[in-house]
């Protein structure tokens, strides 16, 4: 008697479901107008977009982490109680940047040590050095401490300009809306900083800027945690 024919049970896989598509990011000023609604927690979220510009804006201003990290607090916590007055006439990113450079040279007029954003902007303002934090110390083995210390040196009129435009790579016209300055200003104090800065630094320098100054996760949070707790946001 034949045997019965063999028949082989083929499994069939359901085909795999596409991957969902990403959630849009919202914009900055969608997340001002949530913020407005009563959603006061989402302002972290604008605090970790433009943490890294503001330390950088702030302390090419004052030459000091610390006294950076405390304006990026106290200009948060302003851009917060006058949030409502934004209006969308310029990008959030320079409103904000305007508050904190006006925080900054209000904490300089205060300690008389410079004058805000004068013409005579030769000064020449020795620092007490400080023992470098541990922030400073893998800034400095990943890109070398003479780029900081170039820049530092640099008068404070040009300085700012050239931080905010070659570091933080903001456009000229943001930069003179920022600080309160005609961009043909921005443009020939950011011409005479990097010609100060060619003779002084190696060929590379152009690129070893990118990331000079760079915000850190550790100081991120722990400006982000005490702007909430000020404000009563869990």
């Amino acid at each position: 008697m034949p045997s019965s024919p063999s028949h082989t049970l083929e499994l069939v896989h359901p085909a795999p479901e596409p991957d969902p598509a990403p959630a849009p990011l919202l914009s900055d000023d969608a997340v001002v107008a949530r913020v407005l609604a009563g959603e006061r927690p989402l302002f972290e979220l604008l605090m970790r977009r433009h943490n890294r510009a503001l330390y950088r804006a702030a302390r090419a201003i004052l030459r000091s982490d610390d006294e950076a990290e405390d304006v990026m607090q106290h200009a948060y916590l302003r851009a917060f109680e006058h949030l409502s007055e934004y209006a969308a006439r310029s990008r959030f990113s320079t409103w904000l940047t305007r508050i904190a450079v006006h925080e900054a040279f209000a904490r300089l007029r205060k300690q008389k040590r410079v004058t805000l954003l004068g013409d005579s902007a030769e000064e020449e303002l020795s620092d007490v050095p400080r023992a470098p934090t541990p922030e400073q110390r893998l800034s400095d083995a990943e890109l070398g401490s003479f780029t900081e210390a170039a820049i530092d040196a640099l008068p404070h009129d040009f300085r700012v300009v050239f931080v905010l435009r070659a570091v933080e790579q903001q456009s000229v016209a943001d930069v003179a809306e920022s600080l309160g300055i005609p961009e043909d200003t921005v443009k020939t104090r950011y011409f005479r900083a990097r010609e100060r800065l060619r003779r002084s630094l190696l060929a590379e320098f152009d690129d070893a800027t990118k990331t000079a100054f760079d915000f850190h996760a550790s100081r991120c949070d722990r400006v982000v945690h005490a702007v909430l707790a000020r404000l009563g946001v869990a």
